[in-house]
């Protein structure tokens, strides 16, 4: 036998949850080399996924609601069959994980999901209709399917430099940025819209800001936001996104400029342009960890679509409408 060692990582569990069916029978849905994957086994898998559907579905129609539903029950069985798979393979290779280490993650399981509580881990087992011994198979599965994705799939991928840049070129649009500026606000809240006593204050600050008080020092003495602690800042924001009283205002300003008090049934403001920059694309040092990022995403995607061919051509799948 081989041993090998597990990079440490917390793997969800699955939760069981309501049949799919008021009448489930336990019906079996494929068959991979010598294991059966049961209708319940499937349910319990995807339930997670059924309750986020149920919930985003609210008021649409039922047969959309259905076909969405058939589609999440595909694919909770391609990723059990995949399972299978993976620990057909391990086994055939000849690897096993040691009970000591299995011992460790269970209890990892137990510390980050129950608190470190194992009376509140059987409780909820036997609410589920669930054992530990299933518990920790579970346990024992899904860290043997991240171990040999890890080794056969997640290894070290180097994208070239070469391949960043043609992606960067062919996809410009991803990256284009419009207006900017780099701003600081005070908000002053109105207490009714007749409220002039907030304008009026409004005028103060702005007059004491032209007669030299800093901008940032107003704002964090007199603005009514959460970026008060900041002077007011906001950052570079693109000014499409301002409101278009605000964005009007900011169009009218040029770099170091305070605005006159803007006014709205419900605010006050005053704005600063610190600086502007025009329509533009993002530079490449700006974007490569994240195209990097996608390019790896994808040759990971490749390669385990490959594997998974590989495995599903050697091995025997029978699946039942």
């Amino acid at each position: 036998m081989k041993i090998f060692r597990f990079v440490p990582i917390l793997a969800l569990a699955l939760c069981p949850g309501p049949h799919l069916h008021a009448e489930t029978v336990d019906g079996v849905l494929a068959v991979v080399n010598d294991t059966v994957i049961t209708r319940q086994q499937v349910e319990e898998f995807i339930a997670p996924a059924i309750d986020s559907l149920r919930r985003e579905s609210a008021g649409q129609p039922e047969a959309v609601v259905q076909q969405k539903l058939t589609g999440v029950v595909n694919d909770g069985l391609d990723q059990l069959v995949e399972r299978q798979l993976i620990l057909h393979e391990f086994n055939t290779l000849g690897y096993r994980m040691p009970d000591s280490y299995l011992d460790q993650i269970v209890q990892d399981r137990i510390r980050d999901q129950f608190y470190g509580d194992r009376a509140r881990l059987m409780k909820t087992l036997q609410a589920e209709g669930e054992t530990f011994e299933s518990f920790r198979e579970d346990v024992r599965d899904q860290a043997i399917e991240t171990f040999m994705r890890s080794k056969n799939v997640a290894q070290e991928i180097v994208v070239s430099p070469y391949k960043i840049q043609n992606y960067y070129s062919a996809h410009q649009d991803d990256y284009r940025i419009a207006d900017e500026i780099k701003l600081r606000m005070i908000v002053l809240n109105k207490t009714s819209a007749g409220d002039t006593n907030t304008v009026n204050l409004a005028r103060e600050i702005r007059d004491k800001i032209k007669e030299g008080a800093v901008f940032a020092e107003m704002a964090s003495i007199y603005s009514q936001d959460s970026q008060r602690s900041q002077g007011g800042d906001r950052g570079w924001i693109e000014r499409s996104v301002l409101r278009k009283d605000l964005a009007d205002a900011s169009s009218a300003l040029q770099p170091g400029q305070v605005s006159d008090v803007i006014e709205s049934p419900e605010t006050c403001y005053l704005m600063l342009v610190e600086q502007t920059r025009p329509a533009h694309v993002k530079p490449l040092n700006e974007v490569r960890d994240e195209i990097e990022k996608n390019l790896r995403a994808q040759e990971q995607a490749r390669l385990l679509k490959q594997w998974i061919a590989r495995l599903k051509a050697k091995s025997f799948i029978l699946r039942f409408p």
